[in-house]
């Protein structure tokens, strides 16, 4: 085939399909409490071009963009981060580069963050502009809970129970305080195993996400018969 000819097949296609090899793969949702950090692993491939020779070459990519609840991230749509700008919130941390790497950290969640979060890439061929539209779901949990392995928070001596400090989201990797009347516990983890109990286990317990106040669950009161 000639050069032309793979050149002028090339422009039809990207016309037609909008790609040659062309996409940004996000990963399924992910889910945040209020006040954590979060991270949007994200990749991309950009355009393949045909030089004069007819061979293929990969177009320069010069900006890219990380926008929300917006189909294409351009002409004017707010961003939450463009590498030409030098305004962007710092909440918004891009780890990615220009070559394939599309990462987003999203650090102090908030309810506004709950959104489907898009990746636009430019190159220096207006061709080749793209944005990947399935985007990827962001939803926010603002508060822990607290689930206990006994239906009640009544209690006898000797007796054992297990409270979880609980989300919709998943949260082995995070730190969890948890607090009995106010008090911090040496324990952090999502699960508190407390075993013999005894009166001076009584009390009320919280928990939420170390060094963040604002992901208290409510208060689960728990009773230890003396005697």
């Amino acid at each position: 085939m000639a050069v032309w000819d793979k050149k002028i097949l090339w422009a039809v296609m990207v016309v037609l399909t909008g790609a040659l090899g062309q996409r940004v793969n996000y990963p399924d949702p992910v889910c945040g409490i209020k006040g954590s950090t979060i991270t949007l692993p994200c990749s991309f491939t950009p355009l393949e071009s045909v030089d004069d020779n007819g061979r293929e070459v990969l177009i320069e990519i010069i900006r890219v963009v990380w926008c929300k609840n917006h189909k294409f991230c351009q002409r004017g749509t707010p961003s939450v981060y463009d590498s030409k700008s030098n305004n962007n919130n710092p909440r918004y941390r891009y780890l990615g580069d220009k070559k394939g790497d599309c990462t987003l950290q999203i650090s102090d969640l908030q309810e506004e963050d709950e959104a489907t979060f898009r990746f636009r890439m430019e190159a220096n061929d207006d061709t080749a502009h793209w944005t990947g539209q399935s985007g990827v779901r962001v939803i926010v949990e603002d508060q822990m809970k607290i689930r206990s392995s006994r239906d009640d928070g009544e209690f006898k001596r000797g007796e054992e129970v297990t409270l979880n400090c609980t989300t919709i989201c998943s949260i082995h990797q995070l730190e969890v305080s948890w607090f009995r009347d106010g008090s911090a516990l040496s324990e952090s983890g999502p699960a508190l195993h407390l075993s013999y109990l005894t009166a001076k286990d009584s009390g009320n317990y919280s928990c939420g996400l170390k060094k963040n106040n604002l992901t208290l669950s409510e208060l689960y009161s728990l009773h230890v018969e003396e005697g």
